[in-house]
Protein backbone atom coordinates (compact mmCIF):
# COMPACT_ATOMS: atom_id res chain seq x y z
CA UNK A 1 0.00 0.00 0.00
CA UNK A 2 2.78 2.58 0.67
CA UNK A 3 4.02 2.16 -2.57
CA UNK A 4 0.74 2.72 -4.12
CA UNK A 5 0.77 6.12 -1.57
CA UNK A 6 3.76 7.25 -3.09
CA UNK A 7 2.76 7.16 -6.70
CA UNK A 8 -0.42 8.70 -5.97
CA UNK A 9 0.95 11.32 -4.22
CA UNK A 10 2.10 13.32 -6.84
CA UNK A 11 -1.32 13.86 -8.17
CA UNK A 12 -2.91 15.03 -5.00
CA UNK A 13 0.24 17.15 -4.61
CA UNK A 14 -0.52 19.07 -7.71
CA UNK A 15 -4.00 19.25 -6.04
CA UNK A 16 -2.36 20.51 -2.98
CA UNK A 17 -0.57 23.28 -5.29
CA UNK A 18 -3.86 24.50 -6.56
CA UNK A 19 -5.41 24.31 -3.00
CA UNK A 20 -2.41 26.33 -1.70
CA UNK A 21 -2.65 28.95 -4.97
CA UNK A 22 -6.43 29.18 -4.82
CA UNK A 23 -6.19 30.09 -1.22
CA UNK A 24 -3.59 32.68 -1.05
CA UNK A 25 -5.68 34.39 -3.65
CA UNK A 26 -2.50 33.90 -5.78
CA UNK A 27 -5.10 32.09 -8.16
CA UNK A 28 -8.97 33.76 -7.92
CA UNK A 29 -11.87 32.33 -8.20
CA UNK A 30 -11.93 33.78 -11.87
CA UNK A 31 -8.92 32.68 -13.06
CA UNK A 32 -10.01 29.15 -11.50
CA UNK A 33 -13.28 29.13 -13.49
CA UNK A 34 -11.59 29.56 -16.77
CA UNK A 35 -8.79 27.06 -15.85
CA UNK A 36 -11.60 24.53 -15.29
CA UNK A 37 -13.02 25.35 -18.72
CA UNK A 38 -9.95 25.61 -20.63
CA UNK A 39 -9.30 21.81 -18.79
CA UNK A 40 -12.89 20.72 -19.39
CA UNK A 41 -13.65 22.10 -23.11
CA UNK A 42 -10.42 21.69 -24.43
CA UNK A 43 -7.49 19.65 -22.36
CA UNK A 44 -9.50 16.76 -21.61
CA UNK A 45 -11.79 16.91 -24.66
CA UNK A 46 -8.31 15.79 -26.40
CA UNK A 47 -7.54 13.76 -24.11
CA UNK A 48 -10.87 11.67 -24.05
CA UNK A 49 -10.96 11.84 -28.10
CA UNK A 50 -7.64 10.15 -28.63
CA UNK A 51 -8.21 7.49 -26.51
CA UNK A 52 -11.41 7.07 -27.54
CA UNK A 53 -10.29 7.13 -31.14
CA UNK A 54 -7.29 4.41 -30.39
CA UNK A 55 -10.15 1.90 -29.20
CA UNK A 56 -12.78 -0.26 -30.32
CA UNK A 57 -16.04 -0.35 -29.29
CA UNK A 58 -15.73 -4.03 -28.09
CA UNK A 59 -12.62 -2.39 -25.85
CA UNK A 60 -14.78 -0.08 -23.76
CA UNK A 61 -18.44 -1.38 -23.76
CA UNK A 62 -18.12 -4.60 -21.49
CA UNK A 63 -21.71 -5.74 -21.06
CA UNK A 64 -20.60 -7.98 -17.79
CA UNK A 65 -18.47 -4.57 -16.42
CA UNK A 66 -21.01 -2.15 -16.85
CA UNK A 67 -23.47 -4.35 -15.10
CA UNK A 68 -20.97 -4.43 -12.23
CA UNK A 69 -20.24 -0.95 -12.43
CA UNK A 70 -23.93 0.00 -12.75
CA UNK A 71 -25.42 -2.63 -9.31
CA UNK A 72 -22.85 -1.53 -7.16
CA UNK A 73 -23.27 2.57 -8.33
CA UNK A 74 -26.94 1.96 -7.74
CA UNK A 75 -26.88 0.41 -4.74
CA UNK A 76 -24.75 3.13 -3.63
CA UNK A 77 -27.25 5.72 -4.83
CA UNK A 78 -30.07 3.72 -3.61
CA UNK A 79 -28.63 3.69 -0.02
CA UNK A 80 -27.68 7.35 -0.07
CA UNK A 81 -31.73 8.10 -0.92
CA UNK A 82 -32.98 5.43 1.37
CA UNK A 83 -31.17 7.55 4.37
CA UNK A 84 -31.68 11.10 3.25
CA UNK A 85 -35.62 10.22 3.35
CA UNK A 86 -35.29 8.70 6.54
CA UNK A 87 -34.06 11.93 8.08
CA UNK A 88 -37.24 13.65 6.55
CA UNK A 89 -35.14 15.37 3.02
CA UNK A 90 -37.11 16.16 0.00
CA UNK A 91 -36.56 14.25 -3.20
CA UNK A 92 -34.19 16.97 -4.65
CA UNK A 93 -32.42 16.83 -1.08
CA UNK A 94 -32.38 12.67 -1.53
CA UNK A 95 -31.13 13.37 -5.58
CA UNK A 96 -27.72 15.38 -5.12
CA UNK A 97 -26.69 13.22 -1.50
CA UNK A 98 -27.21 10.36 -3.55
CA UNK A 99 -24.88 11.82 -6.45
CA UNK A 100 -22.51 12.52 -3.85
CA UNK A 101 -22.18 9.51 -2.89
CA UNK A 102 -21.98 7.47 -6.22
CA UNK A 103 -20.43 9.84 -8.59
CA UNK A 104 -16.50 10.10 -8.36
CA UNK A 105 -14.23 12.60 -9.82
CA UNK A 106 -13.61 10.47 -12.76
CA UNK A 107 -13.18 13.00 -15.95
CA UNK A 108 -10.71 14.86 -14.10
CA UNK A 109 -8.93 12.87 -11.34
CA UNK A 110 -9.32 9.40 -12.59
CA UNK A 111 -8.75 9.48 -16.28
CA UNK A 112 -5.09 10.92 -15.74
CA UNK A 113 -4.24 9.16 -12.51
CA UNK A 114 -5.52 5.83 -12.94
CA UNK A 115 -4.48 5.56 -16.70
CA UNK A 116 -0.92 6.10 -15.13
CA UNK A 117 -1.27 4.02 -12.24
CA UNK A 118 -2.89 1.01 -13.88
CA UNK A 119 -1.73 1.37 -17.01
CA UNK A 120 -2.97 2.05 -20.41
CA UNK A 121 -5.14 -0.82 -20.82
CA UNK A 122 -7.48 0.62 -17.96
CA UNK A 123 -8.37 3.58 -20.37
CA UNK A 124 -11.45 1.43 -21.92
CA UNK A 125 -13.23 0.35 -18.63
CA UNK A 126 -12.79 4.15 -17.44
CA UNK A 127 -14.10 5.68 -20.51
CA UNK A 128 -16.95 2.66 -19.23
CA UNK A 129 -17.51 4.44 -16.00
CA UNK A 130 -17.35 8.32 -16.84
CA UNK A 131 -20.24 7.43 -19.75
CA UNK A 132 -22.35 5.56 -17.21
CA UNK A 133 -21.85 8.40 -15.01
CA UNK A 134 -22.37 11.07 -17.43
CA UNK A 135 -25.67 9.51 -19.17
CA UNK A 136 -27.78 7.60 -16.09
CA UNK A 137 -26.48 9.17 -13.02
CA UNK A 138 -26.52 12.47 -14.09
CA UNK A 139 -29.68 12.13 -16.17
CA UNK A 140 -31.49 10.53 -13.17
CA UNK A 141 -30.65 13.79 -10.91
CA UNK A 142 -32.03 16.22 -13.59
CA UNK A 143 -35.19 13.69 -13.84
CA UNK A 144 -35.58 13.21 -10.11
CA UNK A 145 -35.01 17.08 -9.26
CA UNK A 146 -37.13 18.32 -12.15
CA UNK A 147 -40.28 15.71 -11.99
CA UNK A 148 -40.20 16.38 -8.35
CA UNK A 149 -40.55 20.70 -8.75
CA UNK A 150 -42.99 20.00 -12.06
CA UNK A 151 -44.93 16.86 -10.07
CA UNK A 152 -45.22 14.99 -13.19
CA UNK A 153 -42.67 13.53 -15.77
CA UNK A 154 -42.78 15.64 -19.19
CA UNK A 155 -41.69 15.49 -22.75
CA UNK A 156 -39.68 18.65 -21.82
CA UNK A 157 -37.96 17.02 -18.80
CA UNK A 158 -36.59 14.12 -21.35
CA UNK A 159 -36.04 17.01 -23.55
CA UNK A 160 -33.60 18.79 -20.94
CA UNK A 161 -31.80 15.66 -20.20
CA UNK A 162 -30.99 14.87 -24.07
CA UNK A 163 -30.16 18.81 -24.42
CA UNK A 164 -27.62 18.56 -21.30
CA UNK A 165 -25.57 15.30 -23.07
CA UNK A 166 -25.01 16.85 -26.26
CA UNK A 167 -23.64 19.76 -24.43
CA UNK A 168 -21.14 17.83 -22.40
CA UNK A 169 -18.01 17.97 -23.86
CA UNK A 170 -16.92 14.64 -22.86
CA UNK A 171 -19.83 13.03 -23.73
CA UNK A 172 -19.54 14.77 -27.70
CA UNK A 173 -15.12 13.39 -27.28
CA UNK A 174 -16.14 10.33 -26.59
CA UNK A 175 -18.59 9.56 -28.85
CA UNK A 176 -16.57 11.25 -31.83
CA UNK A 177 -13.00 8.75 -30.87
CA UNK A 178 -15.34 6.14 -31.44
CA UNK A 179 -17.17 7.38 -34.45
CA UNK A 180 -13.59 7.26 -36.02
CA UNK A 181 -12.29 4.23 -34.62
CA UNK A 182 -15.54 2.33 -35.87
CA UNK A 183 -15.00 3.80 -39.19
CA UNK A 184 -10.67 3.07 -39.20
CA UNK A 185 -10.22 6.55 -40.02
CA UNK A 186 -6.58 7.63 -39.92
CA UNK A 187 -5.72 10.53 -37.81
CA UNK A 188 -2.93 12.69 -39.54
CA UNK A 189 0.20 12.96 -37.99
CA UNK A 190 -0.28 16.64 -37.47
CA UNK A 191 -3.52 16.19 -35.99
CA UNK A 192 -2.22 13.57 -33.52
CA UNK A 193 0.71 15.40 -32.51
CA UNK A 194 -1.75 18.57 -31.61
CA UNK A 195 -4.32 16.13 -29.97
CA UNK A 196 -1.49 14.39 -27.76
CA UNK A 197 0.09 18.08 -27.19
CA UNK A 198 -3.26 19.42 -25.98
CA UNK A 199 -4.49 16.70 -24.10
CA UNK A 200 -0.77 16.23 -22.03
CA UNK A 201 -2.26 19.96 -20.15
CA UNK A 202 -5.32 17.49 -19.28
CA UNK A 203 -3.48 15.86 -15.90
CA UNK A 204 -1.69 18.85 -14.54
CA UNK A 205 -4.52 21.38 -14.90
CA UNK A 206 -7.39 19.26 -14.53
CA UNK A 207 -5.52 18.18 -11.09
CA UNK A 208 -4.53 22.00 -10.34
CA UNK A 209 -8.17 23.28 -11.29
CA UNK A 210 -9.66 20.38 -8.79
CA UNK A 211 -7.22 22.39 -5.73
CA UNK A 212 -7.53 25.69 -6.87
CA UNK A 213 -11.70 25.20 -6.37
CA UNK A 214 -11.80 23.24 -3.15
CA UNK A 215 -9.87 26.26 -1.77
CA UNK A 216 -13.23 28.37 -2.05
CA UNK A 217 -15.40 25.27 -1.18
CA UNK A 218 -17.20 25.93 2.48
CA UNK A 219 -17.81 23.70 5.51
CA UNK A 220 -21.67 23.10 6.23
CA UNK A 221 -23.61 20.40 7.48
CA UNK A 222 -20.66 18.40 8.46
CA UNK A 223 -22.39 15.37 9.61
CA UNK A 224 -24.26 14.63 6.58
CA UNK A 225 -20.84 15.86 4.45
CA UNK A 226 -19.09 12.82 6.39
CA UNK A 227 -21.54 10.35 6.10
CA UNK A 228 -21.83 11.19 2.00
CA UNK A 229 -17.85 11.06 1.64
CA UNK A 230 -18.31 7.12 3.96
CA UNK A 231 -20.63 6.39 1.13
CA UNK A 232 -18.00 7.56 -1.60
CA UNK A 233 -15.02 6.38 -0.80
CA UNK A 234 -15.65 3.12 1.32
CA UNK A 235 -19.18 2.05 0.29
CA UNK A 236 -19.76 2.84 -3.64
CA UNK A 237 -16.04 0.59 -4.12
CA UNK A 238 -16.97 -1.90 -2.01
CA UNK A 239 -20.55 -2.24 -3.98
CA UNK A 240 -18.88 -2.34 -7.24
CA UNK A 241 -16.48 -5.11 -5.91
CA UNK A 242 -19.62 -7.19 -5.00
CA UNK A 243 -20.77 -6.30 -8.72
CA UNK A 244 -17.60 -7.08 -10.26
CA UNK A 245 -16.18 -10.20 -8.26
CA UNK A 246 -19.76 -12.09 -6.94
CA UNK A 247 -22.97 -10.77 -8.94
CA UNK A 248 -20.93 -10.64 -12.72
CA UNK A 249 -17.72 -11.52 -12.52
CA UNK A 250 -15.07 -10.45 -14.69
CA UNK A 251 -11.69 -10.51 -15.38
CA UNK A 252 -9.66 -9.27 -12.03
CA UNK A 253 -7.80 -6.74 -13.73
CA UNK A 254 -11.19 -5.13 -15.43
CA UNK A 255 -12.61 -5.64 -11.70
CA UNK A 256 -9.45 -3.39 -10.37
CA UNK A 257 -10.02 -0.81 -12.59
CA UNK A 258 -13.45 -0.04 -12.11
CA UNK A 259 -13.35 -0.40 -8.23
CA UNK A 260 -10.55 1.81 -8.36
CA UNK A 261 -12.48 4.01 -10.61
CA UNK A 262 -15.74 3.67 -7.80
CA UNK A 263 -12.96 4.67 -4.72
CA UNK A 264 -12.62 8.54 -6.34
CA UNK A 265 -13.97 11.41 -4.41
CA UNK A 266 -17.33 13.15 -5.21
CA UNK A 267 -17.04 14.79 -8.68
CA UNK A 268 -16.85 18.30 -8.78
CA UNK A 269 -19.57 18.57 -11.37
CA UNK A 270 -22.24 17.72 -8.75
CA UNK A 271 -21.60 21.03 -6.86
CA UNK A 272 -22.34 22.61 -10.15
CA UNK A 273 -25.53 21.23 -10.90
CA UNK A 274 -26.22 21.14 -7.36
CA UNK A 275 -25.58 24.97 -7.47
CA UNK A 276 -27.42 25.29 -10.95
CA UNK A 277 -30.72 23.80 -9.57
CA UNK A 278 -30.21 25.33 -5.86
CA UNK A 279 -30.23 22.32 -4.02
CA UNK A 280 -27.83 22.20 -1.09
CA UNK A 281 -24.56 23.27 -2.95
CA UNK A 282 -22.62 24.22 0.66
CA UNK A 283 -23.64 20.53 1.88
CA UNK A 284 -22.05 19.13 -1.53
CA UNK A 285 -19.18 21.61 -1.89
CA UNK A 286 -18.06 20.47 1.60
CA UNK A 287 -18.73 16.67 0.97
CA UNK A 288 -16.36 17.08 -2.08
CA UNK A 289 -13.87 18.87 0.04
CA UNK A 290 -13.70 15.91 2.86
CA UNK A 291 -13.89 13.07 0.13
CA UNK A 292 -10.89 14.73 -1.86
CA UNK A 293 -8.98 15.00 1.64
CA UNK A 294 -9.45 11.76 2.58
CA UNK A 295 -9.07 10.27 -0.94
CA UNK A 296 -5.10 11.18 -0.27
CA UNK A 297 -5.12 7.69 1.88
CA UNK A 298 -8.25 5.84 0.94
CA UNK A 299 -7.80 5.62 -2.87
CA UNK A 300 -4.12 3.96 -2.14
CA UNK A 301 -6.21 2.10 0.13
CA UNK A 302 -8.61 1.02 -2.70
CA UNK A 303 -6.00 -0.03 -4.98
CA UNK A 304 -3.45 -1.25 -2.72
CA UNK A 305 -6.56 -4.09 -2.36
CA UNK A 306 -7.53 -4.62 -5.94
CA UNK A 307 -4.53 -4.98 -7.21
CA UNK A 308 -3.60 -7.94 -4.38
CA UNK A 309 -5.97 -9.97 -6.45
Amino acid sequence: MFEIFLKTLPFFALIGLGYGAGRTRFFTEEATAYLTKFVFYFALSAMLFRFSANLSMAEIFNPRLAAAYLWGTAFAYGVAMAVAFWRGASVEIAAIEAQCAAIGNTGFLGVPMLALLLRQEAIGPIILVLAIDLIVFSSMLVILVVGSREGSMSPKIFRTVGVGLLKNPMIVSITLGLIVSGLSLPIPVPANEFLSILGAAATPGALFAIGASLASKSAERIEIAGWLSFCKLVLHPLFVAAGAYLFFPVDPYLAAVVVSAAALPVAGNVFILAQHYGVAPQRVSASILISTALSIFTVSAVIAWVTAY
